[in-house]
């Protein structure tokens, strides 16, 4: 009996002790350590961005809050007129002088970096872009918070990893710990932070992930609620759905918010190639677009600003249809403008307030044809609004459950989840990919394809080329490659001329530098496609 004891014990301790070492071989508890001081530097800078935003706020609206509609209204026309513009001289020679990229960073941006393992955000131009989304959005650009707060926490986890020597599997999670941060803080929505960070950002749901996000997660939804208190974003009424029959409205729902979201993006699209394709001083640029957005806002103070008292009203049935309708096009008009003119800005925020508007028209002309059996216009808008913002950002999963979390509105999960489902479903058949994936496709990086493309395009020769330098050059007929080159240009020469080595040369003078293997260039993709598939399911 004793012997049977002491051999289940051995045998316990032979299956778990390879579990232990490779948790402290991979550096787990440093990594977990790491995701909760990220988390609570995440929350820090959310915090003082939203009172950056407010401290340039202040000097022309005299309020440092959401209530940005009701402030502006209160202005002479002038001020509201030139204050953008304003904003824009700051933001214009910020761009010029400070900006390496000339503009502010995105999501976008962090989505790249995931792919070299967070390389590439640097901690002062995060900094400097943080800066002039705060100024944009204070003087009133017509955009949202959420995006620089995301790229600013990615760029406070990618510092933090700078002189730490971790593999880069455990820097990319970093890297989406700083996110899942940013979004828990700006929404005080600690589930959707974690979501969103895997479904966006990390491209994948993995086991070994999930305790570091969700510690970075709470650690900076703790410092936003001691900060602002436990409020959600969004303060909504508690509505039902009043019949089962009204599943069809909420299906056509999704296909009005399919159309919302596609006509916003095509809307930010072409705005964009129009503005870069006007010879002007870049200084210059966010001037004129503030003039342009401040003349908007003279007729609608509404689109002013990241817009939450606004989405706010119409989640709480105050606004008019003729006014929500209005403020649709108004609201595209002046995120289309704000962001062509390289004002600082994402599109979470103006996704969310388009999609309250959409549904809360939606609700009251529903309500009009079928007086009895349609539900209050608020939860159309809290419909419309997760559906649009999960066809722009390409994140239903995270965005269904960041409504929960702003409005309370649990007792919506049917109506909400089909909705958002048809939504990004008819998105990406007409435009095939979010905001942030055509954004980076425009750079030449392409996701969608699969990790084996991008692989292919992101290794080069010099990653796996043998340096046997001998100072000739190779004959005139012969293929050559160069460091530079692409893994997927090398595999292509090696198949078309059928050899087993290519000669690599130097770009001055053509001599040969070393030599390329097609065996070790197989063996390179082998190696990063089996990494890549490790850690997306572990």
């Amino acid at each position: 009996m004793f012997r049977q004891v002491q051999h289940q014990i051995e045998s316990t301790r032979r299956s778990i002790e390879p579990n232990l070492v490779q948790f402290v071989e991979t550096r787990q508890p440093v990594i977990w350590l790491l995701a909760s001081g990220i988390g609570l530097l995440t929350g820090v800078a959310a915090v003082l961005f939203r009172l950056a935003i407010g401290a340039v706020q202040w000097p022309w609206l005299r309020d440092v809050g959401e209530n940005v509609a009701t402030a502006a209204a209160a202005q002479p026309w002038w001020v509201i007129l030139l204050a953008p513009a304003a904003g824009g001289l700051i933001v214009g020679l910020i761009l010029r002088y400070l900006l390496a990229a000339r503009r502010a960073g995105t999501v976008a941006d962090v989505i790249e970096a995931r792919t070299v393992s967070g390389r590439g955000l640097g901690l002062r131009q995060g900094l400097i872009g943080a800066a002039t989304s705060a100024i944009s959005l204070g003087a009133g650009a017509s955009a949202g918070r959420e995006g620089p707060v995301v790229h600013l926490g990615a760029t406070v986890a990618a510092a933090i990893c700078v002189r730490l020597q971790l593999p880069d599997s455990a820097r990319r999670t970093l890297l989406a710990c700083g996110v899942a941060g940013a979004v828990s803080a700006s929404f005080n929505a600690p589930i959707a932070g974690v979501l969103f960070a895997q479904e966006v950002i990390l491209a994948h749901f993995a086991a070994r992930t999930f305790v570091p996000l969700v510690l970075a997660s709470v650690s900076a939804t703790i410092i936003s609620r001691f900060w602002f208190g436990d409020v959600a974003a969004f303060v909504a009424p508690t509505y039902q759905i009043t019949s089962l029959w009204e599943v069809p409205a909420f299906a056509l729902l999704g296909v009005v918010a399919a159309a919302v979201a596609i006509i916003f993006q095509l809307s930010l699209k072409i705005t964009d190639r129009v503005a870069r394709s006007v010879d002007m001083p870049l200084v210059l640029r966010p001037v004129v677009g503030g003039l342009l957005v401040g003349a908007i806002a003279l007729a609608f103070p509404e689109v002013l600003g990241v817009g939450y008292q606004a989405t706010d009203a119409a989640l709480t049935r105050q606004l008019p249809l003729v006014v929500m309708l209005s403020l649709l096009v108004a609201k595209t008009a002046a995120t289309a403008i704000t962001l062509a003119s390289r004002f600082g800005g994402g599109v979470f925020s103006p996704a969310l307030y388009l999609g309250a508007m959409a549904g809360g028209s939606f609700g009251l002309i529903a309500a009009s044809v079928f007086p009895e059996a349609a539900s209050s216009q608020g939860l159309y808008a809290i419909l419309g609004m997760g559906a649009v913002a999960a066809a722009v950002l390409g994140a239903p999963i995270s965005t269904v459950v960041m409504v929960f979390e702003l409005t309370g509105g649990f007792a919506l999960s049917m109506a909400l989840l089909l909705t958002v489902s048809i939504a990004n479903g008819l998105a990406l058949a007409v435009l095939g990919k979010s905001w942030f994936l055509a954004q980076l496709e425009d750079r030449g990086v392409v996701l969608q394809e699969g990790p084996h493309k991008h692989l292919l395009r992101l290794k080069r020769v010099g990653d796996f080329m043998r340096a046997e330098p001998d100072g000739g050059a190779p004959a005139p007929d012969d293929p050559v490659l160069r460091r530079p080159d692409t893994l997927e240009t090398a595999l292509r020469l090696f198949d078309t001329h059928g050899a087993d080595r290519i000669a690599v040369v130097s770009p001055g003078d053509e001599r040969v530098v070393g030599w390329a293997h097609r065996v070790d260039a197989l063996a390179l993709f082998n190696r990063e496609l089996v990494a890549t598939s490790e850690e997306e399911h572990r």
